[in-house]
Order: C-alpha cells, then sequence, then structure tokens
C-alpha cells in the first residue's frame, strides 16, 4: 500500500470534534475514490476496515476503521486519540509509517476513524509464506526491519527515566480473569518476583505501540514501512513491552505447518507438539532462531539502558501480559499455561 499526502474532498474543512459527524457511505460516496471492505476480525472487539483506493493508481490513500460494536468503538475512539497526541513528537521520516487521523464519521450511531494509509504489505504475508521462517536469513532481516524502527521510534519519543515495570495491572487482570484457576496464587508470586528484578533497572517512558506483532507491521523492500491498530498504544509507557511482544509473536507461530511430533524444518531443535513450542525453544533451545530470538531482546534492553541479562525476566512478563489482556480467552489461557510450562526461565541469562 502506498499513502497519498492529498486529502479527499472537503476532508480538510470538517470538524473531527464536530457534534454532528457525516455518515460513513455519505463520505466514501463524497471522496472520489473506489471502497475496498475488509472482514472483521473474530474479536469480541471486532472492527472493519475500509480501504479508500485511488481509482488512477489502484492504492489505498485512506483507511476508515469501523467498530461493530460499543466495546470496539471505546477501542476506535482510544486509537484516534492516541495517533494524535503522537503528531506531537519530532518523528522525522517515521511519520509516513504511523497513520494520521484526517476525519471522524458516523456510523449506526458510532463513531469511526478515517487516517491516511500507510505503504507496505503485513509482515504476516511473507512469515506465513512457504519456508520463510525456516530461512536464517530472512527471519534475521525481519528482526533487523523490527529493531531499526523500533529503536528510531523509541529514541523519537523517549522522555524521563523510570524503573523498569512490566506489570502495569497485569497481576491485577489475572487474579480477576482467573479467579478460580488452582495454583494462581503461585503464579502471581512468581510473577511479582519478575517484576522486582526487572524493576532494577531504569528505562526511558516512550511511546509504545501496545499490539507490536507482525499483523500489525507492513514492510516494503526490506523496510518497516508502516504500522497499524494504535489502540492499545500510549504516548508514555514502557518501551520493553513492545520490544518483548513482537519476538514472542513471532517464535509463536513457527510450528504451525509441521505435524505434530515432527521435527520443524530449519529448527532442528524444535518438535512440533504442545501449544507454545516455539516459544519454549526460543527460551531454551539451541541454535540460530533461539539466538536471534535472544539478541533481539538484549539488544534492545542494552540500549535501552537495562541490563542484557534481564531478556528472560521480560519475556516471561510479556507472556503473563497476553494472558491478562488479550480479548480470547482461549489464547489468554494458553498463555497462563506457557507461563507456567517455562518453570527455571526467572533471571535467564544470556548465552
Amino acid at each position: 500500500m502506498t499513502s497519498a499526502p492529498a486529502m479527499t474532498k472537503g476532508s480538510a474543512d470538517r470538524a473531527p470534534n464536530a457534534q454532528v459527524l457525516e455518515s460513513l457511505w455519505s463520505y466514501v460516496r463524497a471522496s472520489g475514490l473506489h471502497s475496498l471492505v475488509l472482514g472483521a476480525s473474530k474479536d469480541p472487539n471486532a472492527k472493519i476496515t475500509v480501504l479508500l483506493v485511488s481509482p488512477e493508481s489502484g492504492r489505498p490513500v485512506f483507511a476508515i476503521k469501523v467498530p461493530t460494536s460499543d466495546a470496539s468503538a471505546r477501542a476506535v475512539e482510544t486509537e484516534a486519540h492516541v495517533l494524535r497526541e503522537l503528531e506531537q513528537f519530532r518523528l522525522g521520516q517515521l511519520v509516513a509509517t504511523i497513520p494520521r487521523v484526517v476525519d471522524l464519521v458516523d456510523f449506526d450511531g458510532r463513531t469511526a476513524a478515517v487516517t491516511t494509509a500507510v505503504p507496505g504489505i503485513p509482515m504476516t504475508t511473507s512469515y506465513l509464506g512457504w519456508r520463510h521462517t525456516r530461512s536464517a536469513a530472512r527471519v534475521a532481516a525481519d528482526f533487523a526491519a523490527v529493531g531499526a524502527w523500533i529503536a528510531d521510534f523509541q529514541r523519537a519519543t523517549a522522555g524521563e527515566f523510570a524503573n523498569l515495570d512490566m506489570d502495569g495491572g497485569v497481576s491485577k487482570r489475572l487474579r480477576s480473569r482467573f479467579s478460580g484457576v488452582r495454583d494462581l496464587d503461585a503464579d502471581l508470586e512468581r510473577l511479582t518476583g519478575i517484576c522486582d528484578r526487572l524493576r532494577s533497572n531504569r528505562v526511558p517512558r516512550t511511546a509504545v505501540h501496545g499490539d507490536f506483532w507482525s499483523g500489525n507491521l507492513l514492510l516494503d523492500g526490506g523496510r518497516l514501512t508502516g504500522t497499524v491498530d494504535w489502540e492499545a498504544g500510549s504516548t508514555l509507557g514502557e518501551p520493553v513491552r513492545d520490544l518483548v511482544r513482537f519476538a514472542l509473536m513471532y517464535a509463536l507461530y513457527l510450528d504451525r505447518r509441521t505435524r505434530v511430533g515432527r521435527r520443524v524444518a530449519g529448527h532442528p531443535g524444535l518438535v512440533a507438539g504442545s501449544w507454545g513450542a516455539g516459544v519454549a525453544y526460543a527460551f531454551g533451545g539451541t541454535g540460530w532462531f533461539p539466538e536471534r530470538f535472544r539478541g533481539f531482546l538484549r539488544d534492545g534492553l542494552v540500549r535501552l539502558g537495562a541490563s542484557p541479562e534481564s531478556w528472560g525476566d521480560a519475556a516471561l512478563a510479556g507472556i503473563a501480559e497476553v494472558a491478562a489482556f488479550t480479548d480470547d480467552e482461549a489464547f489468554a489461557r494458553s498463555h497462563l499455561e506457557l507461563f507456567r510450562r517455562l518453570r527455571g526461565m526467572e533471571g535467564a541469562r544470556s548465552t
């Protein structure tokens, strides 16, 4: 996708915070652009995305995030707020990689956000391609592209230093979500120890994407050229969260094409089996992928001023965060079980 700098007819004149918003379909008709409706996700807070495409170039110019429920409407409003707040930073060339809110429109009494379309193809497209994740060179290129972008983004938005805090309400949410689960107190005690060790590090507070995984990252020519879905974002947050989320989600699906009990091609130490096998391999396995996974986290921690030896604790805290806050209940429970399985990884040291 390629963003277009020019707005559509009348968009610059409409007040985004006006009490009476133009209807979505009236807006689409007035734009003079073709529309492409993308299906809603399966999440409880599902949204529909409408792309407005240039009839001349065939490229998306604007993207409209359309809520289908009250919960998703709140998420859309949050994302619009975060994107507008990001405009306060001097982002330089990164500006082109982040959607910009140009309008708000009405859809069945709920507010939809119109943003510029950012360029690129989702990283998941190549990730899910044949033999991509079995190639050390291709995986290294993915990590390098993401590492370069997140380093620039965190430098551009860095504020005051504070103790590294990977709890951020995680413990409270886990206690509420899994109140009837056996041995939860032991899980929370373990998480407390992890977070206490992490707090010995001091890192800058930066803007945070909040759901920084390959499905929300767009690539073009080996560079990260677009970041979408900022509804979990913040302009003042814990930067290690984004580092951990990308690495964990990248490792999670390494065995997706492999039959249970068989070795995963390209990863001699990985056998497809229990859910989260790729993450366990990244933590405790040997080979080029575990080294890439740990190296990405170590390098990011050092750049932020933290100890590289904290990578294991940070990643475990990231698993707990997914268990606490993901919308999907089954996905959440699987992460809690994965957190339990990865015992002995607290205070993991680089190898």
